[in-house]
């Protein structure tokens, strides 16, 4: 990973994001789509966060989708729930097995004495830590080794079940999940890959290293970072049609930074106190490919604040893609209500 940096400019990192991530045009209805859509996993820690990330990137979304077979939610990176596709269970969740001989086998000691307790049933993973008689929290670890799924729909407890751990190594599965957020969230430090995975600082350095010349050095304004290899030409290409409007929900791919790197997709301190809150974050309105402003839902109310005036044309693109939102158990149509 060594060699002259190559520079990049704001609008190239950005307009890369929106296109790595299906953000400029909605890819087309099926489960390639989904698996594209989720190639660094769907974020769901805020209720149906993943199923509007869907929607933002994939047309026909709709209620149920997150819920497609091709589709499964574990405990993910940083223990926070995720929808990932099925076929790639083993980047989400064995890449994070910890690589100190005490943590594995907290990890692996926790996932067998849960499968031998379920024995093939489901339960809330309250009920299975009480009866385990460990805090249910804890059987988050199990879930690095890869045989543990979880289905949670934000008002009650997370149902857990185990599968069979998937047949890949580890390492190899770092190494991919590494990939993946080069792919869609980079260009990234080692050290900002190893605060989004949970694994550390350290073992995110030592995945770059093992990366060597597949890596590409590049300067961004915030600093110096790496990108795919295979990438550089996708940054360098001139940019395509932009999305007149999306609504991205909280903790979105898009928006899921820390540090400087979000002086990137917001330049504004202010606005960025906005939208990464202390507390609960909003969601991030992008309107022709910026994060103009942010929103939130109560039912079939949708408050969108803007950080600047938006035109008739604007207004009428976010309406249409507020109208349609995939909202479970709702055959109402959306409000939205402007907080200017």
């Amino acid at each position: 990973m060594t060699g002259a940096r190559l520079r990049l400019t704001r609008s190239q990192i950005l307009a890369f994001r929106r296109h790595a991530g299906g953000l400029d045009e909605r890819l087309p209805r099926g489960q390639d789509s989904l698996r594209r859509a989720a190639w660094a996993g769907l974020p769901d820690s805020m209720p149906r966060a993943a199923l509007h990330s869907i929607h933002a990137r994939v047309a026909g979304t709709e209620a149920s989708t997150w819920e497609d077979p091709s589709l499964v939610q574990l405990w993910g990176p940083r223990f926070s729930v995720f929808v990932v596709a099925a076929r790639d269970l083993a980047v989400f969740s064995l890449a994070l097995l910890p690589s100190d001989a005490k943590g594995r086998a907290r990890a692996v000691d926790l996932a067998a004495r849960l499968h031998a307790f379920l024995g093939g049933a489901r339960m809330t993973y309250g009920e299975a830590g009480r009866a385990l008689g460990v805090d249910p929290n804890r059987l988050r670890y199990a879930a690095a080794t890869g045989t543990v799924l979880i289905r949670w729909e934000g008002a009650r407890q997370p149902t857990i079940w185990t599968v069979p751990r998937p047949e890949t190594d580890p390492h190899d599965a770092r190494l991919e999940l590494a990939r993946r957020y080069l792919h869609i969230y980079g260009p990234a430090a080692p050290e900002s890959f190893g605060r989004w995975s949970g694994i550390g600082p350290r073992p995110g350095i030592a995945a770059f290293g093992a990366l060597g010349t597949s890596l590409t050095p590049v300067q961004t304004p915030v600093g110096d970072a790496w990108i795919l290899g295979r990438d550089e030409a996708a940054f360098r290409a001139a940019p395509g049609p932009v999305a007149p409007a999306r609504l991205l929900p909280s903790g979105d791919a898009y928006l899921l930074f820390h540090g400087a790197d979000r002086d990137l997709v917001v330049p504004d301190t202010g606005r960025r106190q906005e939208l990464w809150t202390p507390r609960v974050w909003p969601g991030g309105l992008l309107v022709g490919g910026e994060v103009a402003g942010t929103w939130r839902r109560a039912d079939t109310v949708l408050t969108v604040q803007p950080w600047r005036a938006l035109s008739d044309g604007e207004r009428e693109a976010v309406v249409e893609e507020a109208e349609s939102l995939p909202l479970p158990g709702s055959g109402r149509k959306i409000v939205v209500r402007w907080d200017d």
